[in-house]
């Protein structure tokens, strides 16, 4: 086993921090975006000769992309992950202004708009299956236009409250909040819950394996087998609750956010229970790819994604 499939991906830890997130936004507000995208390159160009792992599984991903799909439209090589670095370096600048509200948004189109609409008006909440992929925090910048919206977002990382710091300090009205979990026990569930049924949104990762490498389902992800939580789809069950596909894209100088219903209610039967987990892991899978199929530099997984977990619910799909 590599050094990089032994390693979790919580354990490699994370490059960015507050101070450097606040120096993109300054040098935006001062000098625009193109001033900074040329500022990019450099810092762009280090992260790639100090980080290996993340040049190796950004490389590794577009070549499976590429091989599946054709959608790079070339063997990918430097300049295909150099690209892909500095689509994160720049989604990292879309996430501050689309928290602070000065995202334009006159350049963010909404795909499945009317069924979250249709669930505010019933004071329903619901649960989001989502992904690192594109510019969430623009899904979590809808609350603003959608005043009934309020969305906790679960994240496996202990910088969620330096980024709830920011986040309140550039919209104290917000009605987002990062909520960190290592794994979703009893008392998470029931605080979850008590959200959703007050009419709250929930949103969890579906592409990344929990800290504590709980229960994940193998299927075909690009072409070859890859564990997906099904904490997500467990969740759902207990909850009672509708489950949507959230992701969200970039499109030309602007963003796609896409919402797509995968259950109003989701059942999940006690003989063949794995095979029902797999079964929404897979869909999962298959929806997020013909989304990056769309816009392949938008998925943000910098470490080996295909790497066997420790424990996963028996067998595959393809």
């Amino acid at each position: 086993m590599s050094e990089a499939r032994a390693t979790h991906w919580a354990a490699i830890g994370e490059s960015t921090f507050a101070g450097g997130i606040w120096a993109l936004y300054g040098v935006h507000r001062l000098a625009g975006r193109r001033v900074l995208r040329a500022l990019l390159w450099p810092v762009v160009l280090f992260y790639a000769c100090t980080q290996p792992r993340a040049r190796r599984a950004s490389l590794d991903y577009l070549r499976r992309m590429q091989a599946a799909h054709g959608a790079i439209g070339a063997e990918p090589g430097a300049r295909h992950w150099l690209r892909h670095l500095l689509a994160f370096a720049e989604t990292l600048l879309d996430k501050l202004l689309a928290t602070a509200g000065r995202y334009p948004w006159q350049r963010v189109r909404v795909e499945g708009q009317e069924q979250v609409d249709a669930l505010l008006a019933a004071g329903r909440g619901a649960l989001l299956v989502t992904a690192h992929v594109g510019c969430l925090e623009l899904c979590q910048a809808l609350a603003t236009r959608m005043p009934k919206l309020r969305l906790t977002v679960l994240v496996h990382t202990r910088h969620a409250e330096r980024f709830n710091r920011i986040l309140r300090r550039l919209d104290p009205d917000t009605h987002v909040e990062l909520l960190q979990v290592t794994s979703v026990t009893a008392a998470t569930a029931v605080e979850l819950e008590q959200r959703v049924r007050a009419g709250g949104f929930v949103a969890i990762a579906g592409d990344r394996v929990p800290v504590d490498a709980g229960r994940t389902a193998t299927v075909d992800f690009l072409g070859a087998p890859a564990a997906f939580p099904v904490g997500a789809y467990v969740l759902a069950s207990l909850l009672a609750c509708p489950l949507l596909f959230l992701g969200c894209i970039r499109e030309g100088e602007g963003h796609v956010v896409r919402f797509e219903t995968l259950a109003d209610r989701l059942e999940l039967p006690r003989v063949a229970r794995d095979q029902a987990l797999r079964d929404c892991a897979g869909a999962f899978a298959r929806r997020l790819a013909a989304l990056l199929v769309r816009s392949p530099y938008d998925w943000f997984n910098f470490f080996d994604f295909w790497a066997a977990p420790k424990r996963a619910v028996r067998g595959s799909t393809a």
